[in-house]
């Protein structure tokens, strides 16, 4: 079965060209769900977590019946693109793809639909048997994994998959890290910074004073943590009454993320209550809050676990070499895994994502539809 490069590259650059930042995903959901339905679906479900995630579309699942007595499995990919992503142009210089503009291209996770698409019409074309198969497809990835995690795990109907949606090529996640986010808010006393500074308590510096001392950065092999945000005070001549950080914590380890995230809330706290009044004249006393949310599950799946022999296996009979990597970043697969539907990461070929400098090779998408219509046939069943 040959792959059809012109159309592959029509499908990628239409889909490209209709714009759906995250919540405003409307426009590519009704063109999705036209296109499968041409290709003869066997049954297109939008689900109803738009009114929780505040997009305009709720998650597609659309399934394929298919012939073959193989077990059923999933891919997916998000429909949403990061800012900018007005008005996208697609330039095409012999078999690269980049955006004509100042926007992003949208191949994170263009890329990963149109193989999607191309690897049905080719089985529709050539009247090939295929395994029965759902296109799990999210709204809201980039803005926090939103989609997914208001997906109801139970309309998936396939247990085992693969979330096409990372750069490079040939190359597979197996293992992520799970993370916590962090909020934490540090309170002081307001007092006029001329007139009676010493009333006052500064919430920006007791928690300048916490952030020097908690772990960022790399922490090892497994962990990371960051501060990213900091936000507080309401002009130069007040004392600032609060502080708001905003944080994370990932490892592939629970037990190292919880450690961590225990030790930076044993941190601010600790500072907290160290905090002495020098002339007796403060106003009040100081306090904080550590807000702790997991943000996404740890993913960890290991090579002989099916879903991973039916990859490589796949791959095998077309040629392709894979490399099995971890990740550090969280992605749909972490809320899957998380959700008992074992999901691999497959790479689709992008480049340089969340930037307008983003772009992708045709070849690579030819042989990422060419894995799909691998992973369909009887080559791994």
């Amino acid at each position: 079965m040959d792959v059809n490069r012109e159309r592959l590259a029509a499908s990628f650059t239409e889909l490209c060209e209709i714009d759906s930042p995250s919540r405003r995903e409307g426009r590519i959901s009704r063109h999705l769900q036209q296109v499968f339905r041409e290709l003869g679906a066997t049954e297109i479900v939008e689900d109803d977590s738009a009114g929780r995630t505040g997009s305009e579309s709720g998650n597609l699942i659309i399934r394929f019946a298919g012939a073959l007595e193989c077990t059923p499995i999933f891919f997916s990919c998000h429909m949403d693109t990061v800012q900018p992503a007005e008005g996208v142009r697609v330039k095409r210089s012999g078999d690269l793809f980049t955006s004509e503009g100042d926007t992003v291209l949208g191949s994170d996770d263009k890329s990963g639909l149109a193989a999607c698409i191309e690897a049905m019409r080719v089985l529709r074309e050539n009247n090939r048997p295929y395994r029965p198969v759902e296109f799990v497809i999210t709204t809201c990835e980039e803005i926090g994994l939103v989609g997914a995690k208001a997906l109801e795990p139970a309309l998936v109907r396939a247990r085992e998959g693969y979330a096409l949606d990372s750069s490079g090529f040939a190359r597979v996640i197996t293992h992520a890290p799970a993370a916590n986010r962090l909020t934490i808010t540090v309170t002081g006393v307001a007092a006029h910074a001329g007139l009676h500074p010493e009333w006052g308590v500064s919430a920006l510096i007791l928690a300048a004073r916490a952030l020097a001392r908690v772990p960022s950065g790399r922490i090892d092999e497994e962990t990371t943590a960051n501060f990213g945000t900091i936000s507080g005070g309401a002009a130069s001549n007040i004392v600032p009454e609060k502080a708001v950080i905003e944080g994370e914590v990932r490892s592939h380890s629970m037990a190292k993320l919880e450690r961590v995230t225990g030790e930076i809330r044993e941190i601010f706290t600790a500072t907290v209550a160290a905090w002495t009044d020098p002339t007796g004249s403060a106003k009040g006393t100081p306090a904080v809050d550590v807000a702790v949310r997991q943000d996404f599950p740890v993913m960890q799946l290991e090579r002989e676990e099916p879903v991973l022999r039916r990859v490589e296996a796949a791959a095998r009979s077309i040629g392709m070499t894979l490399t099995y990597e971890r990740a550090g970043g969280g992605s749909d697969a972490n809320i899957f895994n998380g959700n008992g539907l074992a999901t691999a990461i497959v790479a689709t070929g992008m480049t340089n994502v969340h930037s307008t400098k983003e772009q992708v090779e045709l070849q690579d998408m030819v042989d990422l539809t060419r894995l799909l219509l691998a992973l369909l046939t009887e080559s791994s069943c």
